[in-house]
């Protein structure tokens, strides 16, 4: 497995991470659930409308946490948006409860894959590791 691929997997297996953004001199943290590998990018998705976008465009620089089991994951790294329709097509299908709200055409839905990133698993018993992506 590769270093991306064991993110993807503890972040579907936590289930909810979170995420942080800037707005202006402000940290902002909310939780997430969406991830998605696609072509050997990692992705969030999110909706155009909401502050979140308009922090990433501002500052694409993040942060991810995500917790299970006594251990923990960070992610740090930019989000970059993609608007190919394929990609959000494949989220919708890995999540179908999005079509309630999103759909590949509406203007709205955003996707976002991480680039220059690393990744850190840690906790309490174990040396901390990290894989770049």
């Amino acid at each position: 497995m590769t270093g991306i691929e064991k993110v993807y997997q503890f972040l579907n297996e936590a289930g909810t991470y979170y995420l942080a953004t800037v707005e202006g001199d402000q940290p902002r943290v909310r939780p997430f659930g969406t991830a998605l590998l696609y072509e050997g990018r990692l992705y969030i998705q999110t909706g155009k409308i909401k502050p979140v976008s308009r922090q990433i465009a501002a500052n694409p620089k993040v942060e991810v946490c995500a917790f299970k089991d006594g251990k923990w994951l960070r992610i740090a790294g930019e989000l970059e948006n993609d608007e190919n329709r394929d990609v959000k097509v494949a989220m919708l299908e890995k999540a179908p409860g999005l079509a309630r709200m999103y759909s590949p055409d509406d203007g709205n839905m955003q996707m976002l894959y991480f680039r220059c990133a690393a990744a850190t698993f840690s906790s309490f018993t174990e040396a901390p590791e990290t894989v770049e992506f």
